[in-house]
């Protein structure tokens, strides 16, 4: 989480694995780095700043929730998104990455 609120994607990147599936659950899942950086590299390069604030977080196992405030400063304005995170690690990588979010508020502080 650090290295995306940093906008460091290459060193987010290697904390996942080569099988992952980045599932965006409004949008379509993705699988591989190269596939989760397609998705996210170009929306990260419009943010001039980003903050995740974490409100709750659980694990157990391999398995990390968390609940989020995420904030995107895109244009000289915030963006924020509620966020619930969910994801598996096996062998100190990612594997799985899904975040479960209002898509419909998202693209109404786009516009």
């Amino acid at each position: 989480m650090a290295s995306i609120e940093a906008r460091d994607l290459d060193y987010a990147l290697a904390y996942v694995d080569d099988d992952v599936v980045y599932d965006n659950v409004p949008m379509k899942a993705v699988h591989g780095p190269d596939a989760v950086r397609a998705t996210l590299g170009p929306f990260l390069d419009r943010c001039s700043q980003i903050e995740w604030i974490v409100h709750r977080e659980a694990a157990m196992g391999g398995v990390v929730f968390n609940e989020r405030l995420d904030r995107f400063l895109i244009d000289g304005r915030w963006i924020e998104v509620a966020v619930t995170g969910v994801w598996e690690v096996h062998d100190g990588v990612i594997s799985l990455w899904r975040d479960y979010f209002d898509l419909a508020a998202f693209q109404r502080q786009m516009s």
